[in-house]
């Protein structure tokens, strides 16, 4: 624990954020840093609460969360960094993009004042880093067994680093230009600037890991290729497949998935080469995004920085309360209502609406071009099982103009292609691949982790979950 009355002295306090005039004109990350005096005060908030529920209850990993809050407080960084990286091997990514479920579980949150744990966790790990104690760890002994990691997002990233460091070799099978996945394409810069991923890059590769990019397994390798040159595989493709809204009008030019918007601009700040022809702009335009989660929002913050027009952003649901409901107490996590710094920094929300129709007034040869939305409001209720439904409120249809519209619905299921077709992996009923207590698939030596397991998720639980699948391979290749 912290300082023993610290709760009652010290209020929570988050870092300021860039002024929304000058972080809309660049791609740079939002949030700063807290100075190390008031982070300090921040750690000495963390009570003796007995039962640490942020730790057992709300970390998927199991951070030790009250240890190395006690230990910033008593300014042993070094050992807090060792504290937290016993349980996460990127803290400097959950720090930044994690929702903290953390801090939702904090008993602190009875009040509304959790402690701020993942901004702790972010400014020890970025500690770390500044005061070179973060190095490489390569293993002395090895195993000689040939393991491939085919993804580079979350999951694959972790898999591969706890099975080099348990000796054995590792290639990571990366289909697009460069490493990262989801963290490099999907996730824009101002909230994970690339070069954080570019210096753990560097310490997997110093740890023995090989990267194999512009690689598609199963298709470039064909699955049995890929099986006669590994001793074990691990499948942390993610889920790619996104949940696509089938309406008229969706073929039209301007009607476009969110990933392919956030990649491109992601590609374009890295300096990669996109096809101007394809190229995908918000500037000058009213943008539409569908979606009312994180991706949405990110869309709302790229779009922005595009220099849309307007941009609003529709969501099926009803808009949540400000405060925790019945139906979610401490120490769950809320629904709540929730604005981001996206949203902070312009465009409209609208709640409960249900998009009809995608239309284009246009004609020649613009007809093609998606010119609005016909959409109609919602009012959601429970039936006598106490199930929300929702029916749509009769005479309520209305039209919003839009010269592009953004699907940010979220994604189903991992890619049902040539790899996982051709090793014949079974599937649970949503389409996730099946795997057994140790992370095995059906096929014996094929493994699989991450939201290619559970379906979109978290960040954190991608790690998590790989983890497990790592230990898992292990185990299987010590046999």
């Amino acid at each position: 624990m912290g300082k023993i009355t610290g709760f009652i002295e010290y209020k929570r306090q988050l870092p300021q954020k860039r002024s929304v005039k000058q972080r809309v004109k660049d791609y740079c990350e939002v949030k700063r840093m807290l100075p190390e005096q008031k982070l300090v005060r921040q750690a000495a908030r963390c009570m003796d609460c007995g039962i640490p529920t942020c730790h057992s209850f709300g970390c998927p990993l199991g951070n030790r969360i009250p240890e190395w809050n006690d230990m910033v407080y008593r300014g042993h960084w070094r050992r807090a960094l060792e504290l937290l990286h016993a349980t996460d091997n990127f803290p400097e990514i959950t720090g930044r993009v994690c929702p903290a479920p953390c801090e939702a579980a904090c008993t602190l949150e009875l009040d509304k004042n959790s402690v701020t744990i993942r901004q702790i966790e972010l400014q020890i790990v970025e500690r770390g880093w500044r005061e070179g104690w973060i190095k490489p760890e390569p293993c002395e002994r090895r195993s000689m067994k040939q393991v491939a990691v085919v993804g580079s997002g979350p999951a694959g990233l972790i898999a591969a680093q706890q099975l080099a460091r348990r000796g054995h070799d590792v290639v990571v099978y990366e289909r697009a230009e460069k490493i990262g996945g989801l963290l490099r394409y999907g996730i824009p810069d101002f909230k994970l600037e690339k070069d954080i991923l570019v210096r753990r890059m560097e310490q997997l590769a110093a740890e023995g890991v090989s990267f194999e990019t512009g690689v598609e397994a199963g298709v470039d390798v064909n699955p049995q290729g890929l099986m006669r040159m590994h001793d074990a595989i691990v499948v942390a493709a993610g889920a790619g497949v996104p949940r696509e809204l089938e309406l008229p009008g969706r073929k039209y030019n301007g009607v476009h998935l969110a990933m392919d918007f956030l990649a491109q601009q992601n590609r374009v700040n890295s300096g990669m080469k996109i096809n101007e022809a394809e190229r995908i702009s918000a500037k000058g335009k009213d943008v539409v995004v569908i979606g009312g989660g994180d991706t949405g929002s990110d869309c709302l913050g790229t779009a922005k920085r595009q220099g849309a027009r307007q941009i609003i952003q529709i969501e099926l649901l009803p808009e949540p309360p400000l405060e925790r409901s019945i139906d979610h107490p401490w120490p769950t996590w809320p629904v709540i209502k929730r604005t981001s710094s996206s949203h902070q920094e312009g465009g409209g929300r609208l709640w409960g609406i249900n998009t009809l129709e995608f239309m284009s007034g246009l004609k020649g040869p613009d007809r093609d071009q998606v010119s609005g939305l016909r959409c109609g409001k919602l009012v959601w209720f429970r039936d006598d099982k106490g199930h929300w439904k929702f029916k749509e409120i009769p005479g309520s249809e209305f039209e919003l103009k839009a010269d592009l519209v953004l699907l940010a619905m979220g994604f189903t299921h991992v890619e049902h292609g040539s790899l996982v077709k051709g090793l014949g992996l079974k599937l649970d009923a949503k389409g996730n691949i099946a795997v057994d207590g140790n992370f095995m698939t059906s096929h014996k030596g094929v493994f699989a982790a991450g939201d290619a397991v559970s379906g979109a998720s978290l960040v954190v639980r991608a790690f998590d979950s790989a983890r497990h699948a790592a230990a898992g391979v292990d185990k299987f290749l010590r046999l």
